[in-house]
């Protein structure tokens, strides 16, 4: 049996503004862990308010917990899914080899899934000979040859005729791919998740960036303008980014951004519940736990299920 068949992933998920942090530094604390995030945003260096990324947490009776995938890239790159797998891999491996306890902690349930899942992502290399063999060819004529070669999801692939060439690339990529081995280890998730009545979260949600605006969330977005982020490259992010930095612009007031930033999260919110819940449709087994009950209750929570499963 290797050494990753051994430990069990602990997951540690929710909506936002649920206590995923505490609750997993908190594990790493008594379980001699390390933790991995599994957050889309919270890859990119100095975007903290904005990600909610809430370092103070995993400091922990004076002492840090371990962390990774925090802080990895720069703002204005657009980290995708086969990096975080990639990257997911290799931190776990890491701890593993410490003989640590590896807990993944996020809300981003896409992430989640492919770190527990498996899923196949691959990395797509520019085929120059295929680009060469497609540069005479007529925008109908290579929306013929996608169609043949993949099911279309959307349009966007055939709105552009570079979008389209390189849908054409990745498809015959996969198709050359398909029948090639593909090994995944085994990472023994259990899943535990934190959450609250709907009323309490919105609630939570509206304090959350309250404080955070508080503690100056207006000032980041500035400072990765002035660093020379473009507009458009932070409102790629979404949420915060998208509305503050409209602010920032002058497309619309403090009231307004405030107002459209808190509804946008609370439906942010609801996504992740339908996620959450279209997982365990698919199987995961998904441990809820009260976000009301204390930090230790959590803790002990979490530890007595671990204990009941080792039996």
């Amino acid at each position: 049996m290797s050494a990753s068949d051994q430990k069990t992933l602990l997951v540690i998920t929710g909506p936002t503004a649920t206590g995923k942090t505490s609750l997993a530094a908190g594990l790493a604390t008594v379980l001699d862990g390390e933790v991995i995030s599994a957050d889309s945003r919270q890859v990119y260096r100095g975007m903290n308010l904005g990600t909610g990324k809430d370092l103070g947490d995993f400091l922990v009776d004076g002492n840090m917990v371990p962390y990774h995938l925090i802080d990895i890239a720069d703002p204005g790159y657009e980290y995708n899914l086969y990096e975080f797998q990639h990257d997911f891999l290799d931190a776990y491996r890491q701890i593993i080899s410490r003989n640590k306890q590896p807990i993944l902690c996020g809300g981003s349930g896409l992430y989640l899934e492919a770190a527990i899942g498996g899923y196949r992502l691959q990395k797509v290399p520019e085929n120059p000979e295929l680009r060469k063999q497609l540069e005479p060819i007529s925008m109908k004529d290579l929306i013929t040859m996608l169609v043949r070669l993949k099911t279309l999801h959307n349009i966007t692939d055939i709105t552009d005729r570079e979008r389209l060439i390189r849908a054409i690339e990745i498809a015959s990529f996969e198709i050359e791919q398909k029948d090639k081995s593909y090994n995944y280890p085994t990472v023994n998730p259990q899943i535990f998740g934190i959450w609250f009545e709907r009323s309490a979260l919105r609630q939570r949600i509206t304090r959350r960036l309250e404080q955070r605006l508080a503690d100056g969330m207006v000032g980041e977005v500035k400072s990765l303008l002035d660093r020379g982020i473009k507009p458009e490259q932070l409102m790629f992010y979404g949420l915060e980014y998208r509305y503050l930095t409209r602010y920032i612009l002058g497309d619309i007031s403090y009231e307004e951004m405030f107002r459209k930033l808190n509804t946008a999260i609370h439906q942010f919110a609801k996504r992740q519940v339908t996620w959450f819940r279209r997982m365990e449709k698919k199987g995961y087994s998904i441990l809820w736990i009260d976000g009301e009950s204390s930090l230790e209750l959590k803790i002990n929570t979490v530890i007595e299920s671990l204990r009941s499963r080792a039996k």
